[in-house]
């Protein structure tokens, strides 16, 4: 496992704007833009695949806490990149599969283009971007301290705290550890 770290993006920066094809059937449409996830209190979007041993680490937690908290006007939505033609695990029949063992609350999408990654600066799985009901970044950073082979427990304290201070309309935190994770594997010639 290679670690690779998310970039340090301006806070108040607005989430750009993407129309990709949901992989979960249960949770959204044939296909999801930004302008379809609402007017919730929050959004996150989170970066992510299949077969990223930093994903799978977290999900099961991830999807608890989202769970917790879209009653309370958070909305989420998580986008996969990966070229899967070098990656066959992420391909979007294998996502599907994906968001129904875990029990996803939320529109799973597949941007073949990768073009979202490069709208959002998204390096690494998972890459979290939290944003506020003006769709202004107020978080991007780690889900919590633990790592694959650590012995700190996965508890989504850095994200909840993020999700909490958004909800309730505080400024966002201001100590904001990056996320850590696998690379994105972009197409040959893709790379930014």
């Amino acid at each position: 496992m290679v670690k690779t770290p998310s970039t340090t993006l301006e806070l108040g920066s607005s989430a750009p704007d993407f129309n990709l094809p949901n992989t979960n059937p249960e949770h959204g449409g044939e296909t999801v833009s930004l302008a379809q996830l609402g007017d919730s209190k929050a959004l996150l979007v989170v970066f992510m695949c299949n077969h990223c041993p930093y994903v799978i680490h977290i999900i099961e937690t991830l999807v608890d806490v989202v769970k917790t908290h879209q009653p309370l006007g958070l909305a989420m939505v998580a986008i996969s990149v990966n070229d899967v033609n070098t990656h066959p695990d992420d391909a979007p029949d294998k996502m599907t599969a994906t968001a129904a063992k875990y029990g996803f609350t939320f529109p799973y999408l597949y941007d073949e283009s990768q073009q979202s990654a490069r709208h959002y600066q998204a390096v690494c799985t998972p890459d979290l971007f939290l944003y506020d009901a003006g769709r202004k970044l107020v978080y991007h950073g780690q889900f919590d301290d633990s790592r694959p082979g650590s012995a700190v427990p996965v508890t989504g304290s850095d994200i909840k705290k993020a999700i909490d201070h958004a909800l309730q309309g505080k400024p966002p935190l201001p100590s904001q550890a990056a996320s850590v994770g696998c690379s994105i594997k972009w197409k040959p010639g893709q790379a930014p």
